[in-house]
């Protein structure tokens, strides 16, 4: 797998440690996760600009949100208990299929 897009899944995966991180902290009252937020966006924004060196910024942004979004709510509903109602799921959903959409029919994502 090429270096870009192994630092857009690691971007990915430490944006969601930064977020899970956020919710855990308790608005910054809590040390250990307070100290995982920032590194863990620190390392999704320096994974990110690796990843800004091939893609193009507006396609790896869509890519790094979008899996984003879909990630944390899914741990916002297994891990903090967290409802989805119908249009949540629905919008989520809609995310989902434009990062699908353009892994599989954009040319812009594989420069």
């Amino acid at each position: 797998m090429p270096s870009h897009v192994l630092a857009l899944i690691g971007a990915i995966i430490a944006e969601v440690i930064g977020t899970s991180a956020l919710q855990a902290s308790q608005q910054f009252t809590r040390p250990l996760p307070s100290l995982l937020v920032v590194l863990g966006y620190g390392a999704a924004f320096y994974l990110l600009a690796m990843a800004l060196k091939v893609i193009p910024v507006g396609v790896a942004y869509a890519i790094w949100s979008g899996l984003g979004v879909v990630l944390i709510s899914l741990l916002g509903l297994v891990v903090f208990g967290q409802k989805l109602d119908l249009p949540a799921i629905v919008g989520i959903g809609l995310i989902l299929a434009g990062v699908v959409t353009i892994q599989l029919f954009s040319g812009s994502a594989h420069h």
